[in-house]
């Protein structure tokens, strides 16, 4: 049965966000992310005691897309 929408107002949408109005099948979000951290970054808890004093982080990455998506090609 087709859906009846009134006034719709959009004030904003982020890059990885789906807006609907009526009927939909599937919809399916996309979007990528590539995180550069320290050793011992995401590490939460109590007590955790890290020495790093000799850490780096190497960010050089040649091939650029790691994992293609539409949005790598609609850039």
């Amino acid at each position: 049965m087709p859906a009846q929408v009134g006034a719709v107002k959009v004030v904003n949408i982020s890059g990885s966000a789906i807006f609907n109005i009526g009927d939909v099948y599937a919809m399916a979000p996309q979007s990528s992310a590539k995180t550069f951290a320290g050793g011992g970054s995401f590490n939460t808890g109590d007590g955790i005691h890290i020495d790093l004093s000799e850490s780096t982080t190497t960010v050089y990455d040649q091939d650029v897309v790691d994992q293609s998506t539409i949005e790598d090609f609609e850039k």
